[in-house]
């Protein structure tokens, strides 16, 4: 039997805003693309998703979720995989920007 001592201990509440979530129980290639699906199809899909988010009660635990995980595929809290993209490169320049200019204080006498 594996020993699971060191495993982290099971943390629903972490976790339950997902029973909350509009998408429960729906189809999820509502969320996700298929296998080569462009153009009017894909936009048609990813704006019905975003319309399903719009309304949904855990659209900001949803999108911290995809955002903080770096979630590369489907619409996760009314943003796509280019819009989450986007903003995750801004927040990491914006660090990168800050530890610089919080160096060239450090290093000022």
């Amino acid at each position: 039997m594996a020993d699971t001592s060191r495993l982290p201990a099971p943390v629903a509440e972490t976790w339950e805003w997902q029973r909350h979530g509009n998408c429960r129980n729906l189809d999820s290639s509502v969320f996700f693309h298929p296998d080569g699906e462009r153009g009017f199809a894909r936009a048609d899909r990813v704006a019905r998703a975003k319309q399903i988010c719009m309304s949904c009660p855990v659209i900001v635990e949803c999108r911290h979720h995809a955002l903080t995980a770096e979630e590369p595929f489907g619409v996760w809290g009314g943003l796509d995989e280019t819009e989450r993209r986007a903003m995750i490169t801004r927040r990491k320049q914006l660090l990168s920007s800050a530890e610089k200019e919080q160096e060239c204080v450090s290093v000022t006498p």
